[in-house]
């Protein structure tokens, strides 16, 4: 009986050390690859350690100068499942919207609990600091609770804030950059004719020497 127990196991033994060489012996030659994004993507949530390239474009000044708060309502549609912008409204995910524009970033909003990467970033909620948030809230305030990923349009955020700016808040828009000067009628017509003459295309000096201000200065 002891010799039919001890054959028993030991065949049970050599099974086990084949199955470990086989699944030894199988790993060196097949390796399982990395997928380059873990899990699936959900529209409006920020992958970890992704960010939302914003698209290039006029300034957010100029854009805004044109923006439609009916279309920013739309774009709202977006904000709807975690923010109400109702007065007196409650706070959901995130705080009721009213009245935003203009107050201090991550305080008042009825007791809403902000993380505290936003309330250390200090200062009031004016079109510079939106536009940056609606662009990308995690580099914002890097730690943040918001799991929105930014939009990525120019226009979009133009709009949204026009949009936010008439519920409860009504900040002046900020002033359009100035338009680059246009050239010197005189100095435009010779250019036109080639130059003119040796005196004409000669450059002139003193102030005069000095080119258009760049409208981004």
């Amino acid at each position: 009986m002891d010799n039919r127990f001890n054959t028993i196991a030991g065949w049970v033994l050599a099974g086990g050390i084949a199955a470990l060489g086989l699944s030894i012996l199988t790993g060196e030659y097949f390796h399982p690859e990395r997928p380059e994004k873990m899990g699936y993507p959900i529209e409006g949530v920020e992958l970890e350690g992704e960010g939302t390239a914003a698209d290039a474009g006029p300034p957010i000044e100029t854009l805004l100068a044109s923006a439609d708060g009916a279309k920013g309502a739309e774009v709202f549609k977006k904000c709807a499942a975690c923010h109400t912008i109702n007065q007196g409204g409650a706070n959901g995910i995130g705080p009721n919207l009213y009245g935003t524009m203009g107050e201090p970033i991550g305080q008042g909003k009825g007791g809403f609990a902000f993380s505290d990467p936003l309330k250390a970033v200090g200062g009031n909620w004016d079109w510079a600091k939106m536009n940056a948030w609606l662009t990308s809230p995690r580099k914002f305030a890097p730690g943040t609770k918001m799991t929105f990923a930014g939009l990525s349009k120019p226009e979009d955020r133009a709009n949204l804030m026009v949009y936010l700016n008439q519920q409860g808040s009504n900040l002046p828009l900020p002033a359009a950059p100035a338009a680059a000067a246009a050239p010197d009628g005189d100095a435009a017509a010779a250019e036109a004719n080639g130059g003119g003459n040796n005196e004409a295309a000669a450059a002139p000096e003193g102030n005069d020497a000095e080119p258009a201000a760049n409208a981004s200065e």
